[in-house]
C-alpha cells in the first residue's frame, strides 16, 4: 500500500503539470486512480488492465486512453515490454476523453513520441514540452481510430469464473456450449442465460476472445508457426483462425505477429 500511495502521490503531486513516466512502475499494483487522465502507450509485449467491469488486453504499438479517477489495475508477465505513462492535468474535454478505449499507436503519433522520447518527468504549463504534450493529447481523437476491441467482461459469480477458467484450459478442444453445460451439470438455457446476464456477451463470442488473446500470448512468448498457434487454440482450419483474429484486433496474425516482434 506504501508503493501505491507514492505512486498516486507522485503522479498528483503537481496538480496543474503533465508528467511523463517511462519505469514501469504501475505493475502488479492494485486497483487505483489519479486525479489526472492517463495514456498508456505499449512497446513490444501485451498489457493487462483490469478495471471493475472489464479486463482489457493492449498489445504492442497500441496505447489506451484512462479518463481521469477511473480505478484500474496494470499487469504484465513479460521482461522485455515497454510502455510510457502520460498524466495529463484539467477538466476532461468530454466524449473521446471520457471513455476507457485502445487504439493502433499512428505514424504521427509514433513520431511526436520519438520527437519526446527523451522527456521524463513534470512539465508546467508555459513550458513549450507542456504545449507539444498538449497537443499530442488534442491529436488523439482527430485520428478517428478503430478501437481494439478485445475486452473481456468481469463478474463475481464465483460459479460462471470457474467456468470460465475451465474454459481458458482447454483452448485446444472443440468448445461448445451444449458440452460445457453439460460437464458443469447445468442446463444449455441457464449457462446461456448466465454469460448473458453476469458478463454481457454470449458463449461463443467469450471463447472466441479468449482463443485470439491465447494467439496473442503465443505469438510474443513461443517460436510456434502460425498454423501451429491456429490449432494450439482450437482451429483446425488457418482461415477461420485469422478471419476471427481480424474480426477483433483488426489486423491479420502475420501482421501482429511482426509488430509485436519489432
Amino acid at each position: 500500500m506504501e508503493i501505491l500511495k507514492q505512486l498516486i502521490d507522485s503522479v498528483d503531486q503537481n496538480p496543474d503539470s503533465i508528467l511523463v513516466v517511462r519505469q514501469q512502475t504501475e505493475q502488479r499494483l492494485p486497483s487505483h486512480q489519479h486525479d489526472k487522465a492517463q495514456l498508456l502507450l505499449v512497446f513490444g509485449g501485451i498489457a493487462y488492465l483490469q478495471t471493475n467491469e472489464k479486463d482489457f488486453y493492449i498489445p504492442a504499438h497500441h496505447y489506451i486512453w484512462i479518463p481521469k479517477n477511473y480505478p484500474h489495475n496494470l499487469m504484465f508477465n513479460t521482461q522485455d515490454l515497454h510502455i510510457i505513462n502520460i498524466y495529463f492535468p484539467g477538466k476532461s474535454p468530454g466524449g473521446f476523453y471520457d471513455e476507457m478505449g485502445i487504439y493502433p499507436v499512428s505514424k504521427l503519433l509514433a513520431e511526436m513520441l520519438s520527437f519526446s522520447e527523451k522527456w521524463h518527468g513534470d512539465y508546467d504549463e508555459g513550458s513549450w514540452e507542456f504545449e507539444f504534450l498538449t497537443t499530442l493529447r488534442n491529436v488523439l481523437p482527430k485520428e478517428n481510430l478503430k478501437k481494439f476491441s478485445i475486452q473481456l467482461p468481469t463478474t463475481e459469480d464465483q460459479r460462471l469464473n470457474a467456468i470460465v477458467e475451465g474454459l481458458r484450459n482447454k483452448l485446444t478442444e472443440n468448445l461448445t456450449l451444449e458440452e460445457t453445460a453439460k460437464q458443469w451439470g447445468i442446463s444449455v438455457r441457464s449457462l446461456t442465460r448466465l454469460f448473458q446476464t453476469k458478463l454481457h456477451i454470449t458463449f461463443i463470442q467469450y471463447v472466441k476472445m479468449l482463443r485470439v488473446i491465447r494467439a496473442m500470448e503465443l505469438m510474443k512468448d513461443s517460436n510456434l508457426n502460425m498454423t501451429e498457434i491456429a490449432y494450439e487454440v482450437g482451429y483446425s482450419n488457418i482461415s477461420a483462425f485469422s478471419n476471427n483474429f481480424y474480426q477483433l484486433t483488426n489486423m491479420r496474425p502475420t501482421q501482429f505477429k511482426a509488430m509485436s516482434s519489432s
